[in-house]
């Protein structure tokens, strides 16, 4: 192994005009990731009931009864589908706000998606998150 999950780096020279040698150190694009992991392991929370209403970071109010989240880096508009470790259930949700503001939370889910996998008992649960549909950011 070379390092570089086995991938090549090519080393290449280039003769620019006037002679002058430039040294290019190509590396497969494969190695570089841009956009937060497609999947990530860790414990959801969910809104409490006074956020009802209150404008999230993307603008739109929050509503307890959609299927929405807050995520730190995903794109808003990001499906991400969350699946309970412990049960196996599952929920879509569209991520709308940024958070969790908690240490060692990777999502809050408003209390609809919290409904649906059980956790409205006990407030946090160890998910698995998977990106369904990146939100198209506009470049950005």
């Amino acid at each position: 192994m070379n390092g570089n999950g086995g991938r090549a780096l090519t080393l290449r020279k280039l003769v620019a005009a006037g002679g002058t040698a430039l040294w290019l150190l190509a590396l497969p694009v494969g190695l570089v990731a841009c956009a937060p992991a497609d999947t990530q392991v860790g414990i959801a929370s969910y809104y409490h009931r006074s956020f009802h209403g209150r404008k999230t970071a993307s603008g739109e109010p929050y509503d307890k009864r959609r299927y929405t989240a807050a995520h730190k880096r995903l794109a808003f508009g990001t499906k991400v589908r969350v699946t309970s470790l412990a049960t196996g259930r599952s929920v879509l949700v569209r991520i709308n706000d940024r958070g969790p503001h908690v240490k060692g939370r990777i999502i809050d889910l408003s209390r609809r998606a919290a409904g649906e996998l059980g956790m409205l008992e006990t407030g946090v649960l160890r998910v698995r998150l998977e990106v369904v549909d990146r939100a198209d950011t506009g470049g950005s």
